[in-house]
């Protein structure tokens, strides 16, 4: 009898045992193709790629294009509207009443000094004009412009700023203040009322003091 030899997987011994497994070979269908599920984490690491790109996407553009554009529209309305409803100053009025001459009593008066930037100055005796009246002082001191203060006790104004003195005439005489204080037009109104006009100015180096509108005869 010949000996044959017996397969490992037949025979008495073989139940019980383990059959080994044969690897399988790759589909030939499939060879070379990715799979949905490759693809589709592909196109999720694709995107997260592109948010987190420092250049801007598309959507970013339009939106800075819209912001740009409302910018612009914005600043043109407010150039309008400026344009349309301009800053209006409201200045005092250069011509005004003060009031009868028999309302005042002898010197300097500062009713109207706030309101108006004047002094108005009644005086017994003007040696300009050599006659009782009035007259109009302006209220700027003529060194850089500042308001002086009336001192009655020492009977002189004096400027705050930098010391410049003037008499109750409006001549100066201490400081620094290059020349006396400005009168203003002065006049009796047909109401009787006493009318400054403060576009009309009269200056006591150019002899204008001596102009018949800068003082009143009472």
């Amino acid at each position: 009898m010949t000996n044959e030899p017996t397969s490992p997987s037949s025979g008495p011994n073989a139940v019980g045992k383990t059959t080994a497994k044969v690897p399988l070979e790759p589909n030939s269908a499939l060879a070379g193709k990715t799979t949905t599920a490759a693809a589709t984490r592909k196109r999720s690491v694709k995107a997260v790629a592109a948010d987190s790109s420092p250049l801007m996407n598309r959507r970013g553009w339009m939106g800075l294009a819209w912001a740009s554009f409302a910018a612009a529209t914005g600043g043109c309305l407010a150039a309008t509207g400026r344009f349309m409803f301009p800053n209006v100053l409201n200045e005092p009025p250069q011509q005004f009443s003060i009031g009868f001459p028999n309302e005042y009593g002898d010197g300097v008066d500062e009713r109207w000094k706030d309101r108006f930037a004047v002094w108005i100055v009644r005086t017994p005796f003007d040696v300009v004009h050599e006659s009782a009246g009035f007259y109009a002082l302006l209220t700027t001191c003529t060194h850089l412009g500042c308001t002086p203060n009336w001192l009655s006790a020492e009977s002189k104004f004096k400027c705050p700023c930098h010391g410049s003195g003037f008499r109750p005439t409006g001549i100066n005489f201490e400081g620094p203040a290059p020349r006396p204080l400005e009168r203003a037009g002065i006049l009796l109104g047909e109401d009787g009322q006493i009318v400054v006009d403060k576009s009309r100015k009269f200056q006591w180096e150019l002899g204008q003091w001596s102009d018949p509108a800068s003082f009143l005869r009472v």
